[in-house]
Order: structure tokens, then sequence, then C-alpha cells
């Protein structure tokens, strides 16, 4: 089937609340004009303030969500949330390069929740090297960053991840460059300032960046103005009100 909105898929926890995970992801898709479908890798209990538990879906489940709709549809690009392990995520990116060769992947490298929970263990080197070869683009906050390479400062370990593809590092809780995002590529480091640093925290904040840049991507912008215009709609949805769940409209 046609449709005159590029489609792209988010591969991320289903989040009761809304405010992260699948539900937050299509929001942000619909709002940048496109057309979002929604994978589960994890069902969650909790609330915006509140993580309670989680159960992981199996590689064969997310596989068999995702099949119809390539048989069916376009997608033009996929984002990845949280994921049980790299081995799975390993596994599941080097099958969607089978299905979709020139497919371009968004991962938001979700290591805990905001309460403190944590998803992922500590990641093995070799693995991440090789699920980084298949990413079009990493989105990690500087805890992240650090978590992946087990280096201390965050600017060094995005250099680092560089080496394999491109990189967003979120600025958000950094110390050094509060409120600029920095976008390693290939060639150059580039910032990415706030226009207003002090802003509302909201639960999810990271799904809906990098799910907006997923959108930005999949309507042709460039990664740098893919980035850029994200950034602009996050500042948006943080400022939408001063609770936890962000208004998307």
């Amino acid at each position: 089937m046609e449709y005159s909105r590029p489609i792209v898929m988010s591969i991320a926890g289903l989040d009761p609340s809304g405010g992260a995970g699948i539900l937050a992801d299509i929001k942000t898709f619909e709002q940048h004009k496109c057309l979002g479908f929604g994978i589960a890798s994890a069902l969650t209990y909790q609330t915006e303030n509140r993580f309670i538990g989680m159960n992981w879906i199996p590689l064969i489940q997310i596989q068999q969500q995702i099949t119809p709709l390539l048989e069916q549809y376009k997608i033009e690009v996929i984002k990845i949330g949280i994921i049980k392990d790299l081995t799975l995520l390993l596994n599941l990116v080097n099958w969607l390069r089978l299905q979709l060769p020139n497919v371009k992947l968004v991962w938001d490298p979700v290591a805990s929740a905001s309460s403190g929970f944590s998803f992922m263990s500590n990641p093995d080197g070799v693995l991440l090297q090789e699920v980084l070869h298949q990413i079009y683009l990493l989105c990690p906050n500087t805890a992240e960053a650090r978590f992946l390479t087990g280096m201390t400062d965050e600017q060094e370990a995005a250099t680092q991840l560089s080496n394999c593809c491109n990189v967003l590092l979120k600025g958000g809780h950094s110390m050094t460059h509060k409120g600029t995002d920095l976008l390693y590529t290939s060639k150059d480091v580039i910032p990415l300032h706030s226009a207003k640093q002090d802003l509302p925290q909201k639960h999810g904040s990271g799904c809906i960046l990098s799910s907006a840049i997923a959108s930005n991507i999949a309507c042709k912008l460039s990664l740098y103005q893919a980035c850029s215009e994200a950034k602009n709609y996050i500042e948006k949805a943080l400022k939408s009100n001063l609770n936890l769940l962000a208004y998307h409209a």
C-alpha cells in the first residue's frame, strides 16, 4: 500500500503512561507527519514517576510483529529503544538488514529508567562495535555514552563511539556542556545549542528526541537538520507543561 507520508517504525518498550517508549514515539511520528508503526520489545509496568517492573519480549516475537508490516509497507527509518541485551540487538539488526538493506536505524541506548532501574548489563565491546556498524545514528546521553564505553569522559566516549557510526551526545545531563547536544560524524563535531538551558524535565524526553530525529530523517532532512529540528521539538515538549508527561500537540 502507498501512503503520502513516510513510514517510521519504533521498536521499543510499551509504557502504559504514554510518556516514553512506543506510545511516545508514535505521538512524535504523527506530529512530524509520518505514519508510525510500533513494535513491543518489552512490556513495562510504570507511571511517569514510578517504575515497577517489566517483561522482555523474545526476539522471535519481535520478528513476528515486524514481518507482516515489512511484507506490506515500505519502512523508511526504524528507531530502536530499550532492548534486552546486545546479543538480541545484534541478531535483530542483522535480520532487519536482510529484510531492508537500505533502512536507517536510529538507536536510543536506554540503559536505565529515570527511577534507577537498570535495563542492560555491562556491554561487550566486540558485540557493541558489530551493532554500531549497522546503526546510522546513536543517541546516548552522557551517562549512556560512558556506560557503553567504560570511559569517564563523555566526549571522549562519544568520539570513540563515532568511529563506528554517527553519534548525537545529548547534553541535558552534562556537567560541562549542559543544554548543548554534540553531533559527531566521521568528519566533524557540531554543537546544537539550546535556546534555554533551564527547562522542566519530562519522562521519556530521550524517546521523544530520537523519534523526532528518525521522523526528520524519513522526511529527507540532512542529519544535522534532523537533529536540529528535533531539538527544537523536544524543547517545545519540555515547555508544554510543568508535569512529567509532555503534551505533543
